[in-house]
Parts: structure tokens; C-alpha cells; sequence
């Protein structure tokens, strides 16, 4: 098999037969699902959903610098710097491409409070030491 599953502890693990939190094919090239958390604010379910991300980066033996490009869907736009808070507690120097979109909604139609962020990307491993 040209790629694998990835796992990790500190990351809720999908309901069988659904999807795979993250795929990394053997060339290093990897997925990380659409990844969303709990919380009251947009901000700490930003920050938990990042953490996320990089829990599963690190599994695969990576780091959030190898991630290329993230796709972020948001329920409230207007609410952007919570996003960006977040996101600049996980990253330094150059960051990754990135679009935040609005959508109607995201995660689990049933938490309460609402979910309110959604993050997905693409990378390489190891593609951060290649511009070091």
C-alpha cells in the first residue's frame, strides 16, 4: 500500500466507516481531514482543533511547518481574528496557504455550544526542512 492511516491518541478517532483523520502517502505527501473540537468560543475550538492537527502531524513524524495548505470553514466570518489568534499560537515565519470560507454550519449538527470552525490541509513531511 502506497499510504497510510494515521492515528493518535490525543485525537478523537472517527466512527468506523466514516473517514480517516489523516492519510499520508509514502512520498511523505499527506491529508488531514476537515478537524473540528468543542468550546465556548470560536478561538478555543480553533486553538483545540490546531492542536488536533498537530497531534496527528507528529504521529506521522512531522510538524505544523509541513503543512502547505489548509482550508478553514467558519460559521461566522465576521468572527475571523479568533481564527487567526489561534492559528499564529501554531505557526511562525511562513504560513501555509489558507482560505476561510463561511458556511452554514460545521462538526456535529448536535453540540452544544454549536461548533463553530472546521480545519482541513495538505502537505509533505519533511517539506519544511527542504527551506531551512
Amino acid at each position: 500500500m502506497a499510504y497510510k492511516t494515521i492515528s493518535s491518541p490525543s485525537v478523537p478517532t472517527p466512527p468506523p466507516a466514516t473517514w480517516s483523520n489523516m492519510k499520508v502517502h509514502a512520498s511523505g505527501h499527506f491529508h488531514i481531514s476537515g478537524m473540528a473540537a468543542l468550546g465556548a468560543t470560536m478561538y478555543e475550538q480553533a486553538k483545540t482543533t490546531f492542536g488536533y492537527i498537530k497531534s496527528v502531524l507528529e504521529t506521522a513524524g512531522g510538524t505544523m511547518d509541513d503543512i502547505m495548505s489548509m482550508q478553514i470553514f467558519v460559521t461566522n466570518l465576521d468572527k475571523n481574528e479568533e481564527i487567526w489568534r489561534a492559528r499564529r499560537e501554531f505557526f511562525s515565519g511562513d504560513f501555509p496557504c489558507s482560505t476561510l470560507v463561511q458556511v452554514m454550519r460545521v462538526g456535529d449538527p448536535r453540540a452544544d455550544p454549536p461548533m463553530e470552525v472546521e480545519i482541513n490541509c495538505t502537505g509533505y513531511i519533511g517539506g519544511s526542512k527542504a527551506n531551512s
